[in-house]
């Protein structure tokens, strides 16, 4: 894949009510590539997160995709431009089998959402894409499970799944690893690098053993403004950073 920008922001700027909670992010990522989006508590990473996702409109500041600009765009419009985003807290239908949230993210992605009504042959004509994906994640032994039976690390692993069906270009992972213990940490780890093979992959995550292992760059934020950017040994060896995670109690 071509290292050309895919997401650019530009004096990305969010105020709420006086409060600067962003403050002038300039930010490239670049195609093919890993980028995280870390910083201590407080640092404005979720709300720079919810700008670059469009599920909150800038202050002030530029957004633009692909060479789009999107600054004033709909998530499901940008959705359809190929910009998806996975959500922190697992969102998936628990009484419903792996097979099935696969097939309905499926069907979102043909135009035809939540399409319940629809006759049984043609639901099942979907079930070998979502095979294929279910194994691409792991979980095709799980495909009858119902999502609730499921492990929480294997619940993300439908989500990023059912993300993936819609086919996006670029994904935006919110805290993949939020709540994991290790051995789902490890397993998830390894899912996100087998997905990055193919795709821009842009996320906030707090465990810093993962930012090192996966991320070709990353940008720390402190205070709502970017505090450095680079590889994983550029920005650890930052004073700055250093500084910033210690006085904020993440040592």
């Amino acid at each position: 894949m071509a290292k050309d920008t895919v997401l650019k922001a530009e004096g990305l700027t969010k105020d709420f009510r006086g409060f600067r909670a962003v403050d002038g992010v300039d930010l490239s990522v670049m195609r093919g590539t890993v980028h995280a989006l870390i910083g201590p508590n407080g640092a404005g990473k979720t709300t720079c997160f919810n700008l670059l996702t469009k599920f909150l409109s800038p202050s002030a500041g530029r957004i633009t995709y692909k060479g789009h600009d999107i600054t004033g765009m709909k998530p499901a419009a940008v959705a359809r431009l190929g910009l998806v985003r996975s959500f922190q807290i697992s969102a998936v239908f628990g009484e419903m089998s792996v097979n099935d949230n696969i097939r309905i993210a499926l069907q979102r992605r043909r135009g035809h959402s939540y399409d319940f009504w629809r006759s049984q042959r043609v639901l099942d004509g979907l079930n070998p894409e979502a095979a294929e994906l279910a194994d691409s994640v792991g979980l095709s032994s799980f495909l009858a499970t119902p999502a609730k039976e499921l492990s929480y690390g294997r619940k993300r692993a439908l989500e990023l799944a059912t993300t993936l069906a819609l086919d996006p270009e670029m994904l935006l992972l919110d805290e993949p690893m939020a709540g994991m213990g290790h051995e789902d940490v490890e397993r998830t780890t390894e899912l996100i690098r087998k997905i990055a093979a193919s795709r821009t992959i842009l996320m906030v995550e707090h465990n810093l053993s993962v930012v090192a292992t996966l991320s070709n760059t990353i940008t720390v934020l402190a205070r709502g403004k970017v505090l450095a950017q680079g590889d994983y040994k550029t920005v650890s060896g930052d004073p700055r950073v250093v500084e910033a995670y210690i006085g904020s109690g993440h040592a």
